[in-house]
C-alpha cells in the first residue's frame, strides 16, 4: 500500500516583519527537499478559515529572500482567540489534507498554533516581530533589520541637527519592549534612551543635556520608544520635544519613524536565521513533532514547548542600559 504524501502548510500572521519571505523560503525549499508538499496560506489564520491556500513549488518562492513584507500577506484573526475559531481551524486542516502548519509571527500567532497543535494539528511557531519582545528567542526575525533602518534614518537626522545645533527626539517602535530603542540609541550615539522598561523624568533629561552643554557639545539625539509615553503617563513625543526646548533653551524637533521601521530589504544576520529556523520547523513536522516553537538562544537554533516559551518572561537588559548611560556624554 503506498503512503501518502505529507503536507504542511505555512502562514504569516500578525504585524509583518523583514525576514518573513526568508523564513517562507527556507520552509518551502526544505520540505520538497525531503519529498513533503506545502500549501501557501495566505492573510494568517484568517486564510486556513477561509481556505484561501495555493500550492507552493520551488519557484513560488524564487526571489523573495531579499525581500521585505510577507508574500502570504498577513493579518489579525480575533476568531482564533476563541475555541469555536480554533476547531473551525482544525476541520480546515483536515478538509485540505493538512499534517502540519509552521507560523510565522508573535506570541499571539503563537498561542494559535498551541491551541491548533492540542486539536490535533501539529504547529511549530517561528519568531517573526520586528520588536524583539519574544521572551523565548534573543532574537526574533525582523529585530536586526527594523534596526538598521532606524539606525540609518537617525544618522541622516543627525546631519540637519548638527548643522542647526537642534536636539532630535526620534520616536521608534515598541511599545512594551524597548530594544529597538536601546540598540538603536547606542548604535547612534543618543544622549539619551527614554524606554517602557525603565522610569524617566523630563528633569533628568535636561540634566543631562545641560551638562554636556558645558562640555561643547551643541546638537543632540534622543531615541524613544513609542511605549514611553504610556508607561510613564506623559504626552506624547512632541510634548516631550516642546518641554525639553522650553527648558534648555535648545531647538527641538520631534520626528516618529512609523511603519518604514517594519520595511527594507532583510538582512544577512536576519536571511541565515531564518532560513535555519525554517529547516529545523520542516524537520519537526516531518517526525509529526508539534506544539514548538524554534528559538535562538546562545546563538544556537533550539525548539522548546510553546507553552513554556509564552510563560517565559523577557528580560530587560540592564547592563546595555547602564553602558549606554556611561557613554552618552
Amino acid at each position: 500500500m503506498e503512503l501518502k504524501q505529507k503536507m504542511i502548510g505555512v502562514l504569516t500572521s500578525g504585524g509583518d516583519a523583514p525576514g518573513m519571505n526568508a523564513v517562507v523560503r527556507s520552509v518551502v525549499r526544505s520540505a520538497l527537499y525531503k519529498n513533503i508538499r506545502v500549501l501557501g496560506i495566505r492573510r494568517g489564520y484568517t486564510g486556513l478559515l477561509n481556505q484561501d491556500v495555493f500550492e507552493m513549488n520551488l519557484r513560488s518562492v524564487s526571489d523573495t529572500l531579499q525581500r521585505g513584507g510577507t508574500i502570504l500577506y498577513t493579518a489579525r484573526c480575533p476568531e482564533f482567540k476563541y475555541d469555536e475559531g480554533v476547531e473551525r481551524g482544525r476541520e480546515a486542516c483536515e478538509k485540505m489534507g493538512i499534517d502540519g502548519l509552521v507560523v510565522i509571527g508573535g506570541d499571539g500567532s503563537f498561542r494559535g498554533a498551541r491551541d491548533l497543535s492540542l486539536k490535533g494539528v501539529p504547529c511549530i511557531g517561528i519568531p517573526g516581530t520586528i520588536d524583539n519582545d519574544i521572551a523565548s528567542s534573543d532574537y526574533t526575525i525582523g529585530f536586526d533589520t527594523a534596526l538598521n533602518t532606524v539606525m540609518d534614518m537617525v544618522d541622516k537626522l543627525r546631519d540637519t541637527s548638527q548643522s542647526h545645533d537642534r536636539c532630535s527626539i526620534v520616536e521608534v517602535m515598541g511599545r512594551h519592549c524597548g530594544d529597538i530603542a536601546l540598540y538603536a540609541g547606542i548604535a547612534c550615539g543618543a544622549v539619551a534612551i527614554l524606554l517602557p522598561e525603565v522610569p524617566f523624568t523630563i528633569e533628568s533629561i535636561v540634566e543631562k543635556m545641560q551638562r554636556t552643554l558645558r562640555t561643547g557639545k551643541k546638537h543632540f539625539i534622543i531615541v524613544v520608544a513609542e511605549g514611553v509615553t504610556s508607561a510613564n503617563g506623559m504626552g506624547d513625543v512632541h510634548e516631550i520635544a516642546r518641554q525639553i526646548q522650553e527648558r534648555t533653551g535648545v531647538e527641538s524637533r520631534a520626528t516618529v519613524l512609523g511603519h518604514v521601521q517594519r520595511g527594507g530589504i532583510p538582512t544577512a544576520r536576519e536571511r541565515v536565521l531564518a532560513s535555519e529556523m525554517g529547516f529545523r520547523a520542516v524537520e519537526l513536522l516531518e517526525q509529526g513533532i508539534g506544539n514548538r516553537v524554534v528559538v535562538s538562544r546562545n546563538n544556537k537554533i533550539v525548539d522548546l514547548d510553546i507553552l513554556e516559551a509564552l510563560n517565559m518572561k523577557k528580560e530587560f537588559n540592564h547592563r546595555l542600559f547602564e553602558i549606554a548611560d556611561a557613554i552618552s556624554i
